[in-house]
């Protein structure tokens, strides 16, 4: 991936976590079960470091 593409992934993950952690609290507020959304959640949150690593790398 080239620079450009790492920061456009970054942006759209960004954007699709403030969507999830707005519908985990709408689970969290009704009583539901929240597991899912905050697996999602780690998952994406693992996936930015990984981008934002190869980002300083390319910058490198």
């Amino acid at each position: 991936m080239n620079k450009k593409e790492i920061q456009d992934q970054i942006a759209f993950l960004k954007a699709d976590y403030i969507r999830i952690q707005g519908d985990l609290d709408k689970l969290e507020a009704n009583g539901a079960n929240v597991e899912n959304a905050e697996a999602q959640l780690e998952r994406m949150e693992k996936e930015l470091k990984d981008l934002k690593v190869q980002l300083a790398e390319a910058n490198a």
